[in-house]
């Protein structure tokens, strides 16, 4: 796994996931390797009252009903389709439940406006073509369909991104469960076998931009994922994910509480100064999730270990935030310098601690950008 950027979940939790399931005697649904229970254990944590011989760590945090909402919905025969704000956890729980439930989460197609029918059916390798003709062996299956040939789940991201027409294309195969090979004269048709199933999902900015039909709205189960608003929540999955950072760069540093209070409380600030704008104008281009509160702190992080003190700064960790959130000149950097001046600089003066370094850090950031 260290040779590997980013391992998924099914090579990094390898070995909790074996263990889970030597211990599993809860009934299966189709050819899951693990049942619904235990799903759910894996990706929630497991808790004294399960009973079970060593602790299994929470990796996805939120609420219990949308997972066990989720893995209804896959022992089901319908589509599930994960819709939030960006940030909010959507492909990571995609993710787990893929490797828990078949041991494979690679089985992804990326929504955009370039992707077509063909990457999600499948395409044909021109020179085997060529050479011997259209047959089974020069197709080249999409992912959707090897997860149907294999009875796997298959993922689509960003929905919403892609064209109807290849939308159109996802209504027969979560119908039917069959893809169609018009090409050729005999094994013509790919049948998905039991456990095959679909997630997608869907960022709820993206509205308006390929509407899903109403025909393929009904082929799935809707779970909303909502922004973490509970900052104890939202503190252990960003100390969740700031660990699993350090342990990548084998960064050995600490991050003191109080800058992680600093954090959280700036963008606790700026949500609620987004949600009392009037105007598109008077917020920041950034959706202020967790996911880019995780990235500010990793940019402050590496900041701060390869140029500074080896030492997680209020300054630096300022710096970072108004770098990363500061994505449109003037505006953006209007609304950060309204922030340091009617909410941080009045705190710094009254709470001291980290407060006055994180202000100053922020102003010179902005001068820097203005």
């Amino acid at each position: 796994m260290s040779d590997l950027l980013r391992a998924p979940a099914e090579i990094k939790y390898a070995e909790e996931l074996d263990w889970l399931e030597s211990v599993d005697d809860n009934p299966k649904p189709f050819s899951w390797r693990l049942s619904p229970k235990m799903v759910r254990l894996f990706i929630l944590g497991s808790e004294r009252s399960d009973g079970l011989e060593r602790e299994i760590p929470q990796k996805w945090f939120g609420d219990r009903s949308f997972v066990e909402r989720a893995i209804v919905t896959l022992a089901s025969d319908r589509g599930l389709l994960l819709i939030g704000d960006p940030g909010t956890g959507k492909s990571w729980l995609a993710e787990l439940l893929s490797a828990a439930i078949c041991r494979n989460s690679t089985l992804v197609v990326q929504g955009t406006a370039g992707t077509t029918e063909d990457h999600i059916k499948y395409s044909w390798n021109v020179s085997m073509v060529i050479a011997k003709g259209q047959s089974r062996e020069s197709m080249i299956p999409s992912p959707i369909m090897t997860a149907m040939e294999t009875g796997a789940i298959g993922r689509f991201e960003e929905l919403t991104r892609s064209t109807s027409d290849v939308q159109d294309a996802l209504i027969s195969i979560l119908s039917e469960k069959y893809i169609s090979v018009p090409e050729l004269d005999s094994d013509g048709i790919v049948f998905a076998k039991p456990g095959f199933s679909v997630i997608a999902t869907a960022n709820s900015r993206d509205r308006g931009v390929n509407d899903l039909s109403s025909a393929l709205k009904r082929r799935f189960n809707f779970v909303r994922i909502p922004v973490v608003t509970n900052r104890r929540s939202e503190a252990e999955i960003v100390r969740f994910r700031t660990e699993e950072l350090l342990r990548r760069h084998r960064i050995e540093l600490d991050v003191p509480p109080t800058l992680l209070d600093v954090l959280l409380r700036s963008f606790a600030d700026l949500r609620a100064s987004a949600a009392a704008a009037g105007s598109d104008d008077e917020r920041l281009e950034s959706a202020l999730s967790t996911a880019e509160q995780i990235g500010v702190l990793e940019d402050a992080i590496l900041h701060g270990n390869f140029f500074g003190e080896r030492a997680l700064t209020a300054r630096t960790l300022a710096s970072s935030l108004v770098g990363s959130l500061a994505r449109r000149e003037p505006e953006d950097l209007a609304i950060l310098n309204k922030y340091l001046h009617g909410v941080v600089e009045p705190r710094s003066k009254e709470e001291g601690g980290s407060w006055p370094e994180f202000l100053e850090g922020g102003r010179d950031a902005i001068a820097t950008l203005s």
